[in-house]
Order: structure tokens, then sequence, then C-alpha cells
């Protein structure tokens, strides 16, 4: 038996929304957790204090299923075929800003859980330069490299997550502080979701990116 494999055309789907205010062209482009849709990702992006003045974008990962409970859901990648996967993620992400992005504007990327390597690998692998990325619940991958410039990173955990663990937290904020890598890690009262806590602290990162590269 021999393996091959073959390329395809998949439909890959997003969420988007403009400037509800004054726009400060900024668009944040979010990936949702494992078995989770857009409009998981939408929801957190929309909760966030002043992202009422940023264009949101929540795209959704390209291999769908259903979950153990029968609900429909999306996974960005599993360890098979690792490497093609990846590649395929960036180039339907680079995809979509291409296509939402306002000319001359900025971009800042987020992600839940799995949805937090999808961001750092857009950031450090896609095609468009983004402002930073923020990173919550979820691991900065291991083959990504520190060492060279990177944007401003935001990364959150919930105390009490049983699944990004204290542990993985610490080793990712240290590869950041040894590599020299902008970062700001917050911690707040929580499980492996979002709180008005982290809401309120990702409100803050915004603002200060916003006014630093104004």
């Amino acid at each position: 038996m021999e393996e091959f494999s073959i390329q395809t055309t998949v439909q890959g789907r997003y969420l988007f929304r403009p400037p509800l205010q004054a726009a400060a062209h900024v668009l944040i482009a979010g990936f949702h957790g494992y078995g989770q849709t857009a409009e998981d990702e939408f929801g957190l992006l929309e909760s966030i204090p002043g992202t009422e003045c940023f264009a949101l974008c929540s795209i959704e990962a390209l291999h769908p299923f259903y979950s153990s409970k029968g609900n429909p859901g999306a996974s960005w990648m599993t360890s098979r075929q690792r490497d093609t996967r990846i590649a395929e993620n960036i180039r339907y992400v680079d995809t979509v800003i291409s296509r939402v992005m306002t000319p001359g504007g900025a971009l800042v990327y987020h992600g839940f859980s799995q949805g937090a390597g999808m961001a750092s690998r857009a950031a450090m692998l896609g095609s468009h330069r983004a402002w930073g990325f923020m990173l919550l619940g979820g691991d900065f991958p291991p083959e990504l490299d520190v060492s060279v410039t990177m944007p401003l990173v935001h990364i959150a955990r919930g105390n009490w997550d049983p699944i990004y663990r204290e542990e993985h937290f610490l080793r990712d904020c240290r590869r950041f502080r040894e590599g020299g890598a902008d970062h700001v890690a917050c911690t707040f009262a929580g499980v492996h979701e979002a709180s008005s806590e982290y809401f309120d602290a990702a409100a803050v990162f915004l603002e200060r990116l916003v006014d630093e590269r104004s």
C-alpha cells in the first residue's frame, strides 16, 4: 500500500463585522477553540470593551465534525500531516485577511484554546504583518522561533484552567522572556473560558497597541 496526497478545493467560512463606531482602522481576526464555531470566537471578540471601534473577523477552521453531544464544530488540525495542515491554514487565513482588511489598516490576531496556536502561526508565518496577537487558554506553538522580531503578545490563562495548565503558561512566558519578546502575561480568576476580568485586561492591551502605534 502507498499513501498519496491530492490537492483539492474546499470552502472556508468566516464572520465579519465592520466597526460600529468611529473606526480605528484596526482589524481583529479571531480563531476559535477545538470543537467550536466562528460564532463562539465572534462572541469573545464582541465582549471585549472597545471593540465596537474595530473591525472584527472570526475565521472558522476547515475541518468540521460533530461533537459527542451531536453539536457541529470544527478543528484546526491534528498531528496527522501536521506541516501540510499548518501551510494550508496559513494560506486560508492570508486569503481571508486580504479580503476583509482595509488597505493601510492594522491587524491584531486573537485565539482561544486550539485557536491560540493558529493566532500565533498567523502572526509569525502569515503574509500580513500584525501589530500584536492575543492568546487565551492555549499554547504558543513549540516550532515558532521567538528569537526573531515578534509582534506584541498578550497571553492569558484562568487560574483554574484544567487544559492550559499553569506549567504550560509559565513555559510559554519563559520562552517569550528569554527570547526578548515584548509580552503581557495575564492571569484571572476562572477556568478554560474567558471572564469579565479577562475582557477588561484584553481591552487595556488593545488600547495600548493603538496608543503606541498611532
